[in-house]
């Protein structure tokens, strides 16, 4: 079933240049307040071990961000919309496509290629469904205490693995103790794949590429600072409001990791979450609750956008509902 026979025309929507260019602007608001200090401190060779995370280790960089999008299924029209008539996944409305919208032929409009994007993009809708509905779907586990960073750096000296700029807060041994004296219980790959040798076989889970799918859970930080990764990838048939509604949440998750990490971050405006301690403890599962319940939302608004795309695409439609 094609984009066209599953939506259909009656779906269209419409935004007038004056309203479009109103949600650009406000967008490309948001992307500049974190987007501008990254890009002014590469300029000088600059890092921070915060906050350029998500325009290090993500591949969306911040001139692609910045492009705000409506998402599928919206007619843009305005002289300014025929700008867009070249970026990618993007084309001029059809006569029919136009009447559906409200408009006259021949007037200047774009709208998202979403049958293009479908036939070169199936399988990253199909996977990107297939793991927001599952992790949506399983219970939430909240005993990982952000271990996974301290596994990362177990052992150093003896892998001679060193981060320039930054010092362990604990020094070496005590942090090597902490990873000996607690149960690591790490189930995101993209995580676990950081881990030093000798910190490996210590995970009780062995997450891996291919049960990925399967392993991924809500109350994980990196899965839910993810959920950034899934939306920008399907960009543009998502909106750009909710791709930086995904961005935002993983900035604030990123602050919370690294300050439960090994890492001595206070004078960078970051002060420990000291998780080698019960109350540590404790503030780092009450902060990681409220950011599953947080992820739980996005990832159902995600599903939602997606649902008719997933038709289209030939998969099976995630039901509505929570699940954790």
């Amino acid at each position: 079933m094609s984009w066209d026979q599953r939506a259909g025309l009656s779906k269209l929507q419409h935004l007038t240049q004056s309203d479009w260019l109103q949600r650009e602007a406000a967008h490309q608001q948001r992307v500049r307040a974190y987007a501008d200090p990254y890009l002014a401190r590469r300029s000088t060779g600059r890092k921070h071990p915060v906050e350029d995370f998500l325009f290090t280790y993500y591949t969306q960089k911040p001139g692609q961000l910045l492009r705000w999008h409506p998402g599928a299924g919206v007619v843009l029209s305005g002289p300014a919309a025929t700008a867009r008539a070249g970026w990618k996944y993007y084309r001029v409305p059809d006569a029919a496509e136009l009447a559906a919208a409200g408009l006259a032929p021949g007037t200047d409009a774009v709208t998202v290629d979403v049958e293009r994007f479908l036939s070169e993009r199936r399988d990253a809708v199909q996977f990107a469904g297939v793991i927001l509905a599952g992790t949506r779907s399983r219970p939430a586990q909240f005993g990982c205490f952000g271990l996974h960073e301290w596994a990362m750096v177990y052992r150093q000296d003896k892998f001679e693995l060193r981060h320039e700029y930054l010092k362990l807060r604990l020094g070496s041994e005590r942090t090597d103790r902490v990873v000996e004296e607690n149960r690591i219980r790490c189930s995101h790959f993209d995580a676990f794949r950081f881990y030093t040798p000798d910190a490996a076989p210590l995970n009780s889970l062995r997450p891996s590429r291919e049960n990925q799918r399967t392993m991924e859970q809500p109350g994980c930080l990196h899965a839910n600072m993810d959920l950034y990764k899934w939306a920008y990838k399907l960009s543009p048939v998502l909106p750009g409001e909710l791709v930086m509604d995904c961005f935002e949440l993983s900035w604030r998750i990123r602050a919370m990791d690294m300050r439960a990490s090994p890492y001595e971050l206070s004078e960078w405006g970051y002060p420990p979450i000291r998780i080698e301690t019960p109350d540590g403890k404790a503030e780092y599962v009450e902060q990681q609750r409220a950011f599953a319940a947080a992820a739980q939302d996005l990832r159902q608004r995600l599903l939602r956008e997606l649902s008719p795309l997933l038709a289209a695409a030939g998969a099976d439609t995630p039901q509505e509902g929570r699940h954790d």
